[in-house]
């Protein structure tokens, strides 16, 4: 049996930081609960597309409607073995909400695997459990990350129970590293949890 997953997620976050990794994380057999608060179970977010072109930064453009399948108000973070958070434009704004403070604090309390990337740090930096940690984010976050306490390095990294990586592009990697965080053991039909 896989692990239960908890996915935070919220309007205009990367739409493959989002999609890739919920779908990725079940693909292998684990369950995983995409929620957003004040948003109810079918409800959706909107999310962005982000593209590297050339410029000085990255270009957005409007991606999918990703389906929620839970309620954040119904969810207890104890009931789940890890966290992912997606980037995009959407931690901005998920750092505003306690709910989601007090789940990302929850699960570096309990030591629980976390995985997060590109902008998503800044929701850890604003729960206030990056002190000691070694992690990259996208580089435009370096300075939030360091001033949380982390040391940035320019590389998909874990740390403990952390797994970080600078955005999509990391996926391969981010998500295999996380996998192994988790204790996944492919096998052919599924996901095996390394306790189980």
């Amino acid at each position: 049996m896989g692990a239960k997953l908890l996915m935070i997620v919220g309007d205009f976050g990367e739409d493959y930081e989002i999609m890739v990794p919920f779908q990725a994380l079940q693909a292998v057999g684990h369950e995983v609960d995409a929620v957003c608060p004040e948003k109810e179970a079918g409800d959706t977010v909107k999310t962005a597309i982000h593209d590297f072109r050339g410029d000085q930064t990255y270009l957005e453009e409007r991606g999918h409607d990703f389906e929620l399948t839970a309620a954040m108000s119904d969810v207890d973070p104890t009931e789940y073995d890890g966290l992912v958070v997606p980037g995009g434009r959407a931690p901005e704004y998920l750092r505003t909400h306690e709910a989601v403070i007090d789940a990302v604090q929850h699960f570096f309390e309990a030591e629980k695997p976390v995985a997060t990337l590109c902008h998503g740090p800044q929701i850890l930096a604003a729960a206030g459990v990056l002190d000691g940690y070694e992690m990259t984010s996208y580089p435009a976050v370096q300075p939030e990350v360091e001033a949380a306490g982390c040391t940035w390095v320019d590389e998909v990294t874990t740390d403990r129970n952390l797994v970080t990586a600078q955005a999509w592009p990391d996926h391969p990697e981010w998500i295999s590293q996380f996998l192994d965080v988790l204790g996944t053991e492919i096998e052919h039909g599924g996901a095996v949890a390394a306790d189980d």
